[in-house]
């Protein structure tokens, strides 16, 4: 089992329009990574103006559902850290933009 400590650190957001986003630092506990074949989705990714999450916190990969991402160990992120922004399409949500395919 991995700790806290052993997940890879968000160690930048540039989605503005997510509740989590606070200057481009994510402040969710743990994100998860998700979405379909050619999307790598920041599941995490709440569009609100509301501001959310906590007060001072350095988020991490909790999980990953990309079982074709090179970094996937057993539905768990191995990267060093990923970052999160707009993906190719920007389609207004959320991408993991060190998803790499297998």
């Amino acid at each position: 089992m991995t700790t806290l400590m052993e997940m890879p650190e968000v160690t930048e957001c540039s989605m503005d329009g997510c509740g989590y986003n606070h200057d481009h630092d994510c402040h969710a506990g743990a994100v998860t990574i998700g979405g379909v074949p050619g999307d790598a989705a920041c599941a995490t990714f709440i569009p609100l103006g509301t501001k959310g999450g906590l007060d001072k916190v350095v988020a991490h990969v909790g999980a990953c559902q990309r079982v074709d991402c090179v970094h996937n160990e057993h539905l768990e992120c191995g990267a060093s850290a990923i970052r999160v922004g707009a993906g190719p399409q920007d389609e207004g949500h959320a991408d993991c933009l060190t998803f790499q395919s297998t």
